[in-house]
Order: structure tokens, then C-alpha cells, then sequence
């Protein structure tokens, strides 16, 4: 085996980590399979004898190569802070490989990308590396360009934002697939009660521009109001991994008109998104599944 082949070899073992890593700093599959790629072309470049650990040394280049591609992207962006719609793992269990169902398995979920997407470069490659990969400020601060103690600081401010978002997913996915086919049949069949019994308290339903114009309210809270918006309805409505998560979603001739996009907590429903904007449809990958 020559060096290169050597190299490639090493750089493969570290690669699902390095994805992930990517993937939660930049809320982007695509984007992180190019940061992942310029870490390869980085090494390749590199006299390798001289990198005594190769995961940590792969891990800061991917860090250093995912915020300069996080503080470009805020740069240009002329959308107002959080109304991106980050990527989430896309694909089925039937087509995604190995790799690809690993980093699914280890998914933060949408909903957290959506909060970590209004924080600021810094902070939110701190509270990646530190909070969800253990990294210690001191192997931070370089990256960041800034003291341990600034770091720190940089992690902490980001948490308390995560934290007061009260976005964690469940960590069960067949359990949200489960709540969220319960809430499709109690619906369809108007059963109240047991529609009613799979929404949090305080679920919030929220609707896009789009979804708005075709006569929903902006806004709908409360179990007994969300309830009562759903019964008897969704007949249409189909299960589907939307972006490799289980949501709902309504389709006219197999094109997807509005997604349902939902975020649990404690097996509840607490918030159910409608996406019908054409451009967020395009970005999402929107797999049925079978009833």
C-alpha cells in the first residue's frame, strides 16, 4: 500500500465523525460534505508524519473550514436571522448507506438547527465542539481566535439560547414516528380524544406565508384549538421522512404542497410547522412511506 492509499485509508476511519461535525456546525449535508472533502485535500497536501493525532488535527481543520463557510454564508445572507431553513440527514432507511444511516441515527433533529442557525459563527461552533463533541476550550479558542475564557463565554451565551428554546428532539425516533401516526389517524378519523391526548398543552401550530394565503391562521395554540383545526381532516395528508425525519405531508400529483413539520417533547406534540413556500419545499427531500 503506497502512502496515499495509507492516507486515504486513515481518512475514512475519521470521516462520519468528521461529517457530523461538519453537519451540526453548518446544518447542511451538502455544505458538509465539502467541508469534510477540503479537510482530505488539506492533508493530502500535508506532511502527515508531522501530525501525531490525526482525528483531533482532521477535526480542527473541518471546525476551521466549517466557520469560514458559516461566516460567509451569514455575510451574504440578506434573509433575516433564523428564517433559513437548515438541511436535516436526507434519505430513507432503504437507500441511505451505512455511513449516511449513522449520522441519521445521531441527528440533532430540525428543530435545534433551527435555533443553533440564529446564533453567531462563533458562539455556535463553540457550543458544537464543546457541548455535542466534548472538545476542550483550550483545543477551541485557537479556532475561534479568542482565550479559553472568551470561548467559554462564546458556549455558554449559545446554550442558554438552546436551552431557553426548549428545542431537543426526542432521542426515540420510532416513538415520534408512532405519536406522529397516531395524530394522523385520530385526525382522519375525527377522534377527537385521542388527538386531543398526543398534543402537548401548549402545541403551537405555525404556517408559513404560503399556507397562510390558502386560508390558515398564521397561528393556532393550544391542544383543545389545535385539536379542533385537525379533526375529521389530513385525509390527504401522508406519512414521509421529510429530509430523513418523520413528518407528514400533503401532495397534489406526487408534488409535495405543504409539509408538516413536527417537534416533540416527552412524547407530545408541541409545535407543528406548515411549509408550503415552493422555495423551502425545494430544499427538503420528501420521502413517502408507505401506510
Amino acid at each position: 500500500m503506497d502512502t496515499h492509499d495509507w492516507l486515504a485509508e486513515r481518512f475514512e476511519e475519521h470521516r462520519t465523525h468528521l461529517r457530523a461535525v461538519a453537519y451540526r456546525i453548518l446544518g447542511s449535508t451538502s455544505d458538509a460534505d465539502d467541508a469534510v472533502q477540503e479537510a482530505w485535500l488539506r492533508l493530502a497536501r500535508s506532511d502527515s508524519s508531522q501530525v501525531e493525532n490525526l482525528g483531533g488535527w482532521l477535526t480542527t481543520v473541518v471546525a476551521r473550514v466549517s466557520l469560514n463557510m458559516l461566516q460567509s454564508r451569514k455575510a451574504r445572507r440578506e434573509d433575516p436571522a433564523g428564517s433559513h431553513l437548515p438541511e436535516e440527514i436526507a434519505g430513507s432507511a432503504e437507500t441511505a448507506g451505512p455511513e449516511h444511516q449513522a449520522v441519521l441515527a445521531d441527528s440533532v433533529g430540525l428543530a435545534l438547527l433551527v435555533v443553533l442557525d440564529t446564533l453567531a459563527p462563533a458562539e455556535r461552533l463553540a457550543f458544537v465542539l464543546h457541548d455535542m463533541f466534548a472538545m476542550p476550550f483550550e483545543e477551541i479558542a485557537p479556532i475561534v481566535e479568542r482565550s479559553p475564557a472568551a470561548t467559554r463565554q462564546l458556549a455558554s451565551r449559545a446554550r442558554r439560547r438552546v436551552q431557553g428554546a426548549d428545542t431537543a428532539p426526542d432521542a426515540d425516533l420510532t416513538r415520534r414516528r408512532e405519536v406522529i401516526q397516531a395524530f394522523l389517524a385520530a385526525s382522519r378519523n375525527g377522534d377527537l380524544g385521542a388527538l386531543v391526548a398526543v398534543l402537548d398543552p401548549d402545541v403551537v401550530v405555525r404556517a408559513d406565508h404560503a399556507v397562510v394565503r390558502t386560508g390558515a391562521e398564521p397561528e393556532v395554540r393550544g391542544a383543545d384549538a389545535v385539536a379542533a383545526m385537525f379533526f375529521g381532516r389530513a385525509r390527504a395528508a401522508k406519512l414521509a421522512l421529510i429530509n430523513g425525519i418523520t413528518g407528514v405531508v400533503w401532495a397534489v400529483g406526487g408534488r409535495p404542497r405543504v409539509v408538516f413539520n413536527f417537534t416533540l417533547s416527552g412524547g407530545k406534540i408541541t409545535a407543528i410547522d406548515l411549509l408550503g413556500d415552493p422555495g423551502t419545499l425545494a430544499r427538503l427531500d420528501v420521502v413517502p412511506l408507505p401506510a
